[in-house]
């Protein structure tokens, strides 16, 4: 081998050795990409996972405390529906009492009701055909005029009317009812 020859020949060995090196170092570079790539991808999956969690545990709250808002709405208006059941149940007991015990409510009703000047008191036509015979007597003249009321009276003073049917009565008692038979029944 001449001189030349061995030159070219040192030249390519050093190239390959060269050539080893840079390859080997693109190897190990390319493969420390490959494991960061990976690892970004494990992070990345990882959170698309947690967010999914979160997502479905959030859906899963949501649906639960919808469900529950719909039951405790549904249970609600179960128990106003029973409550106004009770209170129009009591009025027609009222208006459906016996002469003498529906009398005796009415005449207790016109004693906090009455005004203290004469006046004009009215009745349903039920009411003035079931009227026991007595003294009526006071300063309230009895109207022979039959009003369009379901038991009770209407008290009419100078033409200003107080409606003291047993409906407005129990309208006006309403909230303190409702009060009361939701203690009974829910208490």
């Amino acid at each position: 081998m001449t001189g030349l020859e061995k030159m070219v020949s040192q030249i390519l060995e050093e190239a390959d050795a060269s050539a080893a090196v840079t390859i080997s170092d693109a190897e190990k570079k390319a493969a420390e990409i490959l494991d960061e790539a990976g690892k970004k991808a494990d992070e990345i999956r990882q959170q698309r996972e947690e967010q999914s969690r979160a997502k479905v545990k959030s859906y899963d709250e949501r649906t639960a405390s919808a469900a529950d808002m719909k039951r405790r709405t549904a249970i609600l208006a179960a128990r106003q529906e029973l409550i106004g059941s009770v209170i129009a149940d009591a009025c027609e007991r009222v208006k459906n009492l016996d002469e003498e015990k529906y009398f005796e409510i009415l005449k207790n009703m016109a004693g906090k009701y009455l005004l203290p000047k004469d006046g004009e008191i009215c009745f349903s036509r039920k009411d003035l055909e079931r009227m026991p015979a007595e003294k009526k007597g006071g300063a309230l003249e009895f109207s022979g005029e039959a009003r369009n009321i379901d038991g009770g009276f209407i008290l009419v003073y100078g033409g200003i009317e107080e409606n003291c049917s047993i409906d407005a009565v129990f309208a006006e008692k309403r909230d303190e009812l409702l009060d009361q038979v939701r203690k009974i029944l829910f208490a």
